[in-house]
């Protein structure tokens, strides 16, 4: 009796280990830091910190993380918490969250004054909670174009790829664009990499195997818990400076919590101690402006006290702009964002996506990271664009048959556009969203180098590799500009338009990948340190100071540039050999 109860035992141990290594696999769970909301700050004794950091997201987060490892950071984000929202972990749902136009989203829609539909993330971990995954790293030129440190970066990028990047297992719509693109010419084939190189490539993904997505929260957990004060939905008012001196200085931050009660973080007086703004490419520019650091003229109509008079915050915004074809095919394609990628020397790249995820959570119908829902209108031109609009086409389309969402987009994005455009404020709220301006295509060569790459997805659906997945062996590209501009398949009142012009295909079409930066340039807003103009105390610290965006899509370099000026400032303070990290 007793032996057939140690069996039962040894039995019951063994479903529970292969049960839990399962759901270990399926779930996994990282090491999380220690979250408050930002309310909390009420009640504990007053402290001052050696940084603030404004902005938990792909920048802030391991900036913060690195900084704690020698001094006292509060990191104040403004969003919620990633942990336990499929919506974000899981690849399946990567839609919902960028559909959910909720005040409580991971995703605060906007819409530029062109009338493209965009996002901004409002959650812990940043753009890499609501992005598609993919991971690569800038060129080398452009490293040295931004003067940084090519031994210090080359440190810096697999700092994060060994915590939360992997490579990723290729769905089949992605082996047919790198087949489709080596057939086409976009050569040579440079396999599984993260390096920037002309040709076609994999890169990495933060999603795992499972589909499950690491973020650039997860790198908090590498900082020093006891250093590192963490404040979720603590929205960013203002900076407090002192104006004694010779020129202002920072030294706290105005900040609301979800209550809507206002707190003031301060700094310890330290001489080196400073405001970091990682509130990325809008919330950066908006957060300066409503602190009095922008254009007098513009602040005053506003009623904004000028601490610093600076014509060139909010200028030089730009977005790469995207077009993408739509591909019927004979049967359902496994769902895939973007894996593989076809680097041409004109500065155009081709990307991929398909299928779309069907969980118990999930929008009934979609076409991934080309959703309606998600304001990729590219049927409606661009000024008639509205969430309404996306709206009123997830409400009409239940009743579609699944048919018409058989098949994938390949997509082209254009690399470092010459058209830019600016952002201001709209009113003095920090919660509502900024007047933006991109002006796509407004110069020509951005839109000569669309028209190239629409050509070029011309080739590459006219392969074998494409003719085999397709439902008819051979579409004109005609047939397949009709399509994509009626896209959804046809399911959006179509715009009068012209398809035998790619030029206005190229206009009429534009969409949005959400690369968009700029708003705080080097030379202009900050310094090559990231040090704010005429301001003591303050950097910006994200994708607002970049010209062109890094790479075929910018997370890798963002996520760097946070490490990178941690142990980069953590070195001015200490000393290299003070510094072992």
């Amino acid at each position: 009796m007793a032996c057939k109860k140690e069996e039962l035992f040894l039995k019951i141990l063994l479903f529970l280990t292969i049960l839990g290594s399962t759901q270990g696999r399926r779930f996994h769970k990282p090491r999380r830091p220690h979250l408050e909301r930002a309310s909390s700050f009420f009640s504990t004794p007053p402290q001052s910190y050696d940084y603030i950091i404004v902005g938990g997201g792909t920048a802030g987060c391991p900036l913060a993380a690195t900084l704690s490892l020698r001094y006292k950071v509060l990191l104040l984000e403004r969003g919620g918490s990633p942990y336990g929202n499929r919506n974000i972990s899981l690849m399946e749902n990567f839609h919902i969250s960028l559909a959910d136009t909720s005040r409580s989203s991971p995703s605060q829609p906007f819409i530029s004054t062109d009338g493209v539909i965009n996002a901004r993330a409002r959650v812990l971990g940043g753009g890499t909670c609501i992005n598609a995954g993919f991971y690569t790293r800038a060129s080398p030129s452009y490293v040295r174009a931004a003067g940084w440190d090519g031994e210090l970066v080359n440190e810096s990028y697999p700092w994060i790829e060994k915590r939360i990047v992997h490579w990723p297992k290729i769905a089949p719509w992605q082996t047919a664009l790198r087949n489709g693109l080596l057939e086409a010419g976009v050569s040579p084939f440079n396999g599984y990499t993260f390096d920037h190189l002309y040709g076609t490539k994999v890169g990495g993904t933060i999603f795992n195997k499972n589909g499950f997505r690491r973020t650039a929260a997860d790198l908090l957990a590498a900082g020093n818990r006891r250093n590192l004060k963490v404040l979720l939905h603590a929205t960013a008012q203002k900076i407090i400076f002192d104006t004694q001196g010779q020129q202002p200085k920072a030294v706290g931050v105005l900040f609301k919590d979800e209550n809507g009660l206002q707190h003031q973080a301060v700094l310890n007086g330290e001489e080196r101690s400073e405001i970091l703004l990682s509130s990325g490419a809008l919330g950066s520019p908006q957060l300066l402006l409503l602190s009095g650091i922008g254009p007098k003229e513009d602040l005053m109509k506003l009623n904004i006290s000028a601490v610093f008079d600076n014509r060139h915050v909010g200028k030089g915004m730009s977005d790469n702009p995207m077009n993408s074809i739509f591909i019927p095919t004979k049967k359902p394609v496994e769902q895939s964002l973007i894996q593989t990628v076809g680097i041409t020397k004109i500065g155009s790249f081709i990307e991929a996506s398909s299928g779309f995820g069907q969980s118990s959570d999930s929008i009934r119908c979609h076409h991934g990271i080309m959703s309606a829902e998600i304001g990729q209108l590219s049927t409606i031109p661009p000024k008639k664009r509205s969430l309404e609009a996306a709206r009123e086409y997830s409400r009409s389309k239940g009743s579609l048959p699944r048919e018409a969402f058989q098949g994938g987009f390949i997509l082209e994005k254009i690399d470092g556009p010459l058209s830019t455009g600016e952002l201001n404020l709209a009113d003095t709220n920090a919660d509502n969203n900024p007047s933006v301006t991109f002006n796509y295509f407004s110069h020509p060569y951005d839109l000569q180098r669309c028209v190239y790459g629409i050509r070029m997805i011309g080739k590459i659906v006219q392969t074998r590799q494409f003719a085999n997945l397709s439902d008819d062996h051979f579409y004109s590209m005609e047939r397949l500009l009709n399509i994509s501009v009626k896209a959804n398949v046809n399911l959006i009142p179509k715009h009068t338009n012209d398809t035998a012009s790619l030029e206005q295909f190229c206009r009429d079409t534009v969409i949005t990948i959400w690369h968009y930066h700029g708003g705080c340039h080097v030379g202009k807003v900050v310094d090559r340190d990231y040090r704010v103009l005429g301001i003591a105390g303050l950097r910006v610290i994200d994708g607002s100071t970049f010209v062109n965006s890094p790479g075929t899509n910018p997370q890798a370099t963002v996520m760097m540039l946070g490490r990178y000026m941690g142990v980069k400032m953590l070195r001015e303070r200490l000393g290299r050999a003070g510094v072992q990290l």
